[in-house]
């Protein structure tokens, strides 16, 4: 179990250039051990991660580590040699080194090749080994990284995040892209890890691996000591007391409410019959009635009404406590593809699949077997067509087509959010665009800023927007795991959305709960 702290938050604040406040007065603390931090997309997870690991720095407040810290961001950006292809090597970090003790074994004597070398004499041997660990080929160090799968290249980078041996490490979704064996090998590591471990994800299995469950909510961290599955049902427990509150406290109002509303009548009441009797008594005997009377029902307002605002004051006490979180609202535009229209064409070992009209098919297959590729060729991407997959094809009938590939690069990142989504829809007034985001919870300030500096979640959010807000809008929908980053609400708006969608939907996803709802027409397996 975490014992103790290797990362401490004091009191930070993060504001983001624009003066959007994405922490505010935060402290947390995350123990030796395997932690799993929980939150919904927005919440400021990847902000907290990326402070923590010192790529960002807090606009207030301090942040301590016990040690070096270590990070696998959600999307990777290994760092290259100029002019030369990038490597599994450069994923690893490793490249530099790996190219001086090269050099030196063939006889280059250079100070500066064994100063790069350092002790890490065996750092070949010690490589491949952990790649080995994570399922790949130990020889595959020179190996391109254009020719490697989104998961392939996932298990790189945490092979390389071990290999390093930082004691503290973050690991920001870890298992996109990953199929059912890949996931199953990243459990393992996860099981052994020694250190600070830390896994930001919403991957339900991959929570059952940890000691403790952290949430970020509203500003705010919990701290579970257990599985995240304990900790929903915790949470539940608590929620449930929190319902039985609020129900108890609204009985409580209205019952005082109504006593007020007797109290009232019987001061009416009251004040009538004593307008009545004063009409026979002497003025000064009637004036002093009047003046008691009054005196009596201010009394009465004052007793009944301050009740009555106490108990509303407690059901907005306990209704605080309830969660009730804001989640996407998805709405694809119509294109109105006709059932007889002729969409795509997929091929695959001379079997030829048409996608006809409004249907939905889904890619499926193990990490390497080159799905991504299929979608690349299917949407006309040039590299793609040149180095097709054997014995398969892949080819569009229709010019509308969307695209959203698994690292959802289609976003501009020096671009604002606003220029980005306006790129694919010029025509759109701003307003209108700023509504359309709004409704995936990208709003205010946010709008604004750097397409770089968004989250997972929040970049998924906008890159579907573009989608959205395209005109004409597509006939063709293609996605490449799109499930990543998202956490389940919004996995369950995007179901919504996908099943009413009236275009063609081509799908690649390893989340076979998510595939199991949209209701496919056919599967198409690469092997």
């Amino acid at each position: 179990m975490p014992t103790s702290p290797s990362v401490v938050l004091h009191d930070v604040t993060f504001a983001w250039p624009d003066g959007t406040v994405a922490l505010d007065h935060l402290s947390a603390a995350f123990g030796r051990g395997r932690t799993g931090l929980v939150g919904r997309n927005g919440a400021g997870k990847s902000t907290l991660v990326r402070l923590a690991t010192g790529r960002l720095h807090p606009t207030s407040g301090t942040i301590a580590t016990s040690g070096p810290v270590d990070h696998l961001p959600q999307r990777l950006s290994p760092p290259s040699t100029p002019g030369q292809a990038a490597t599994v090597a450069d994923l690893l970090g490793v490249r530099p080194t790996l190219t001086a003790l090269r050099a030196v074994l063939a006889g280059d004597a250079d100070p500066a090749q064994l100063d790069a070398v350092g002790d890490d004499w065996d750092l070949e041997e010690r490589a491949a080994a952990v790649l080995e660990r994570v399922g790949l080929d130990g020889s595959d160090l020179d190996r391109p990284l254009s020719t490697l799968s989104g998961g392939q290249g996932v298990l790189v980078a945490v092979a390389g995040v071990r290999l390093r041996g930082r004691p503290i490490a973050f690991l920001d979704e870890p298992t996109n892209n990953l199929d059912r064996r890949a996931r199953g090998l990243l459990l393992d590591v996860v099981d052994d890890w020694r250190g600070t471990l830390v896994v930001v994800s919403h991957d339900r299995e991959l929570l059952e691996h940890v000691d403790e469950t952290v949430e970020l909510r509203a500003g705010s961290m919990t701290v579970f000591g257990g599985t995240f599955s304990a900790f929903q049902d915790h949470l539940a427990v608590q929620q449930a007391a929190v319902e039985r509150e609020v129900r108890v406290a609204e009985q409580r109002h209205r019952a005082e409410k109504r006593q007020r509303i007797e109290a009232e009548t019987k001061i009416a009441r009251r004040a009538k019959a004593g307008a009545e009797a004063g009409r026979s008594m002497p003025k000064i005997l009637a004036n002093e009635q009047r003046k008691k009377a009054q005196e009596t029902a201010g009394r009465l307002r004052v007793a009944h009404g301050s009740a009555e605002q106490q108990a509303l004051a407690t059901v907005r006490a306990a209704e605080l406590r309830l969660r009730d979180d804001e989640s996407i609202h998805v709405a694809l535009p119509d294109p109105e593809v006709p059932a007889s229209r002729r969409i795509a064409t997929i091929t695959l070992r001379g079997r030829g699949t048409i996608v006809q009209g409004p249907e939905r098919i889904a890619v499926t297959g193990d990490n390497g077997v080159g799905k991504s590729t299929l979608l690349e060729q299917l949407v006309g991407d040039p590299a793609a067509r040149a180095h097709p997959l054997p014995d398969t094809t892949a080819v569009a009938h229709v010019d509308r087509i969307a695209y959203l590939p698994q690292q959802k690069d289609t976003l501009d990142d020096t671009a604002t959010v606003l220029d980005n989504v306006r790129r694919d829809a010029p025509h759109v007034p701003v307003a209108e665009v700023r509504n359309r985001l709004a409704r995936f919870l990208v709003r205010g300030d946010t709008v604004d800023r750097r397409a770089g500096d968004l989250s997972g979640g929040e970049r998924f959010r906008v890159a579907l927007a573009t989608l959205v807000l395209a005109d004409p809008p597509p006939q063709l929908l293609v996605l490449d795991e799109p499930t990543n980053d998202l956490d389940l609400t919004s996995v369950d708006q995007l179901v919504d959305a996908l099943r009413a969608y009236r275009g063609a939907l081509v799908v690649v996803s390893h989340d076979e709960t998510f595939l199991d709802r949209l209701d496919l027409d056919e599967r198409i397996e690469l092997r």
